[in-house]
């Protein structure tokens, strides 16, 4: 698995996490992060042309993977704001207390193991006035495809780098202490129904 994941996998992410249908979520929802930005999961740094460089100050990226680090780097050349990496897990924040505006987390929270943790996390180290900007993937409504969901989460989870299928989202947001203030919900296109849910909305410290 070790040359699995770190040769295979990044590039297996990077290739599904791009997909058109996924790209067009980004363009909803990352124009909409300012000022300091904390982004959780960066991964390849397929956010970052989205950014609306006329409201972000700075963006710093969170994730473990020095492998998908590697592509974002390469992503932030010639950006025109700064962009800071730290190769650490979602649920290590190293930063200090109320000290960014927007925390931007995208098809993160399906693999990170304690999610509320992280959340809480995030939730330190925003501004009262900040806002949790969040597109994700996970539980469906359907009953037939919450079966399939759990039916394949498993052997997803083995393949896709921890990838859980069927997450409650908007319940791990509120878990952790946040205020959802936006959300919608709809099954992506051209996207396989067990996987397509998505997500998506903005939420406030409380």
């Amino acid at each position: 698995m070790g040359f699995y994941r770190r040769h295979v996998l990044p590039k297996l992410i990077d290739l599904a996490c791009g997909a058109k249908p996924v790209s067009a979520q980004r363009q909803k929802v990352v124009p909409l992060a300012r000022g300091r930005v904390l982004e959780v999961g960066i991964g390849s740094g397929l956010n970052l042309p989205y950014y609306d460089v006329a409201k972000v100050e700075r963006v710093t990226g969170l994730d473990p993977a020095e492998e998908m680090l590697d592509y974002a780097r390469r992503r932030s050349l010639g950006l025109r704001f700064p962009v800071d990496y730290l190769a650490l897990a979602g649920d290590s924040i190293p930063l200090a207390r109320h000290s960014v505006d927007s925390v931007l987390v995208t098809y993160t929270l399906c693999s990170i193991p304690d999610a509320v943790t992280a959340l809480e996390g995030m939730r330190r180290v925003l501004k009262p006035e900040g806002r949790l900007i969040f597109c994700e993937h996970g539980k469906a409504p359907d009953a037939a495809v919450r079966r399939w969901q759990g039916r394949l989460n498993p052997l997803w989870g083995r393949i896709g780098g921890g990838c859980n299928l069927d997450r409650d989202i908007p319940a791990l947001i509120e878990a952790a202490g946040f205020r959802i203030e936006t959300l919608e919900s709809a099954y992506l296109p051209h996207t396989p129904r067990f996987a397509g849910f998505n997500y998506w909305g903005s939420a406030t410290s409380g």
